[in-house]
């Protein structure tokens, strides 16, 4: 991991209910703006027994849970493995994020053949996951003048823009900068939110950043327009295949 954590993760792991495909390390870890004081956003992917899921009740799909462990904040959700699935079926670009995290905290042959599959799932509409999602974050940080928010925004846009141009998920902004047209100032504000998860976006041209967040939307609709993505998943049928095997095998 490219940050020290101060919390054995492995016993987490080994305390959940049900088998843990995989678990990797996601948010400000994985985007690289990590703060002194940010929690550790656990994600993953779990099997429920099949008894779960044929008998009369509907499962609970979603484990989420936050809590304190020797001084770190953890924030673990995992979805079964269907659900999952079913999630980046969806243009999904979040669950594909956690997925293909470099941060791994436990891993198995399932794991890697599901990442196997990953590239597969991307499709051009995957541009309208990430516009999204900076929209709303420009929202939040329009409201709340927060650095967290501002860098979420121009995160989304970048790496849908990579992703639109490279067919690859690049999700850490520090690699981004040098890959796009990343406003110059975005360095600063990296290493200004390192000091408090909640700092405010302080000394900026505030009308200049809205117009470079609206040069990146428009850029990220011009590199979906020229995008050599596909429209639709082409591995739909092999991750069915996947959902069965790996529940019988267990």
């Amino acid at each position: 991991m490219t940050e020290p954590l101060a919390v054995d993760l492995t016993a987490v792991v080994a305390r959940q209910p049900d088998p843990l495909l995989f678990v990797t390390v996601s948010g400000a870890h994985l985007y690289g703006f990590v703060s002194r004081d940010s929690d550790v956003d656990l994600r993953g992917a779990h099997l429920l027994p099949v008894a779960a899921l044929i008998g009369l009740d509907e499962p609970r799909e979603t484990r989420s849970r936050i809590w304190d462990e020797d001084g770190t904040e953890l924030d673990l959700v995992s979805h079964d493995l269907r659900k999952f699935i079913r999630l980046m079926l969806r243009r999904n670009g979040y669950v594909l994020e956690q997925l293909l995290s470099p941060l791994v905290v436990h891993t198995g042959e399932a794991h890697a053949e599901l990442v196997a599959l990953a590239p597969g799932v991307l499709t051009v509409h995957h541009a309208h996951h990430y516009r999204g999602f900076a929209g709303t974050q420009w929202r939040l940080f329009e409201k709340t003048g927060e650095l967290k928010p501002l860098l979420y925004t121009f995160r989304a846009l970048l790496t849908g823009i990579h992703l639109m141009r490279s067919g690859a998920l690049l999700a850490n902004l520090p690699a981004l900068l040098d890959e796009t047209a990343a406003p110059s100032y975005l360095p600063e504000l990296i290493a200004a939110k390192a000091e408090a998860e909640h700092g405010l976006a302080t000394g900026l041209d505030l009308d200049g950043v809205a117009q470079d967040v609206e040069r990146l939307q428009l850029a990220l609709e011009r590199a979906r327009q020229d995008s050599r993505l596909p429209d639709e998943p082409s591995v739909r049928a092999a991750l069915a295949d996947f959902v069965v095997r790996v529940r019988l095998e267990r």
